[in-house]
């Protein structure tokens, strides 16, 4: 490219105003979108919180990046693209506000019918969505040098991980100039919480490491190095001009959903089947002694590549219970509290063990002969696709052969509605005082994995708002479902249609 001074007069001054623009553009990062864009981490996390600023840190880094290193490809995501489009090409701070001066310049040009921005120095910001599951293949030969998913969580694990793997250099890693070396290949997400993807975000981020601090990620995970920086609406200058955007925040109503919204509470599902009504403090009590007159039993969820789910029940018949300090309570007959579980994945969202059926049947016989009341346990309810024969098997009847035996579960037609109507009712029965009807609880210590980290956060599915999305991590809520289902056969007190 000429230099400055060889250049036309006009030629010139567009290049000056250029110039000032780009300068410009970074001042206008705040301190905190500052941080994530000179952060030493190669796979972050930003945001939380609505109002955080994510959408214009990516749009600023994306230009940033691709003006600094020339024949930088950067693609940016978001799961549907009138979302893409209407957040990134619209409005005083889009794409095409933010280039006018590089595209009158000459320096770039966007091409809105193929959705990409090419500037003159071989640099590309891709305008992408990846919908369905199966659009991630249409990414196959990509070479992404800067990745950025916006609203990750709307993504399934799967299609984060699948874009991931394209996240390499190839033989631009010689070109990259030694002072940006260490940063690229780069990835940039941001997020609320809640969606489909609340749990494996949630366990790949916020779980993972303390905030703010960059750990690298194992080896079969990425090995990236992430970090997780929170942003809320109090590192958006910007947005605290608007007098009203956090009134309206609070206006949400319930407070929960503001907890998820203002503050970025990762604990708090925004719109979730059960954010409203399930309470940690509550739902969650410490372990006791199963009085000997109450039923126990369990549920089985089956899966293999993707999690199988095990509960273990204890079904109160209003006997008196000696809590952990000595004292004495009772719940309301019909009352349940998961006294244990196992839950079948490999350590990572929604990704199953894949053990066999004889295996998993094996393994809940032996877990039973280690729990104090593990003689007392009876066949409960378990998915009924483990009937489904093939070539005569099914696999119902390899775990029969090991002497693990199940119900069938309710599938009657409208069952999966008045499943969770009946959580969400057990759940808001165990937070009245004093309880009247039967509620739900779980032991704190043996349910961790399954549920207190998959069903409180269960999120409700866009077009069927009382039924979960199924493309969740929904096992153990679905095994949940098929017990709770049968609280009907020992009590009235809660209302199922026949």
């Amino acid at each position: 490219m000429p230099s400055l001074q060889t250049l036309p007069d006009e030629a010139r001054y567009l290049a000056k105003r250029a110039v000032l623009a780009i300068r410009k553009m970074r001042k206008r990062l705040h301190p905190k979108q500052e941080v994530a864009f000179l952060s030493l981490a190669t796979e972050i996390l930003y945001g939380g919180a609505a109002g955080g600023g994510k959408s214009h840190l990516f749009r600023v880094a994306a230009i940033l990046w691709a003006k600094l290193i020339p024949g930088l490809q950067i693609y940016l995501f978001r799961r549907e693209f009138p979302d893409l489009w209407k957040n990134h090409m619209e409005g005083p701070t889009s794409f095409p506000s933010l280039l006018a001066p590089l595209e009158k310049a000459g320096l770039c040009k966007i091409n809105y019918s193929d959705h990409f921005i090419k500037f003159n120095n071989g640099s590309t910001i891709h305008l992408c969505h990846c919908q369905h599951e199966k659009d991630k293949y249409g990414y196959q030969g990509a070479e992404i040098h800067l990745l950025i998913v916006e609203e990750v969580t709307q993504f399934t694990s799967s299609i984060y991980r699948y874009l991931r793997s394209r996240v390499r250099l190839g033989a631009m890693a010689e070109l990259i100039p030694e002072k940006y070396r260490n940063l690229f290949p780069r990835v940039l997400c941001g997020g609320n919480p809640g969606g489909i993807g609340h749990n494996w975000v949630k366990t790949m981020w916020i779980t993972f490491a303390a905030k703010m601090a960059i750990k690298k990620a194992p080896s079969d995970d990425g090995g990236f190095l992430r970090q997780f920086i929170p942003a809320t609406l109090d590192d958006n200058p910007t947005l605290l001009q608007d007098p009203g955007y956090e009134d309206r925040l609070s206006g949400l109503g319930d407070p929960s959903l503001v907890r998820a919204m203002r503050d970025g509470d990762w604990d708090i599902v925004a719109g979730g089947m059960f954010d409203d009504v399930y309470r940690s403090d509550i739902h969650e009590i410490e372990p006791f002694n199963i009085p000997s007159s109450w039923t126990i039993d369990r549920s089985f969820d089956w899966g293999s590549s993707k999690p199988f789910s095990v509960g273990w029940w204890a079904e109160s018949d209003g006997t008196e219970a000696t809590l952990p300090d000595g004292s004495k309570k009772s719940w309301p007959r019909g009352t349940l509290i998961r006294i244990a579980e196992w839950y079948g994945w490999n350590g990572q969202p929604n990704e199953g063990c894949k053990m066999l059926a004889v295996e998993v049947a094996k393994g809940i016989k032996d877990l039973q002969n280690e729990f104090p009341w593990g003689k007392r346990v009876k066949p409960g309810p378990a998915d009924n696709s483990i009937y489904d024969a093939e070539n005569g098997v099914c696999i119902a009847d390899d775990m029969a052969k090991v002497g693990i035996q199940w119900t069938r579960s309710d599938k009657s037609p409208g069952s999966r509605k008045t499943g969770w109507e009946a959580i969400r009712r057990m759940l808001k029965a165990a937070k009245q005082h004093p309880m009247e009807e039967p509620g739900l609880f779980v032991f704190s210590n043996n349910c961790r994995d399954g549920f207190i980290r998959t069903v409180p956060c269960l999120p409700r599915d866009d077009k069927k708002t009382d039924d979960v999305d199924t493309k969740a991590e929904d096992h153990t809520g679905d095994e949940v479902r098929y017990r709770v289902l049968q609280v009907k056969r020992r009590t009235q007190s809660i209302s199922f249609p026949t």
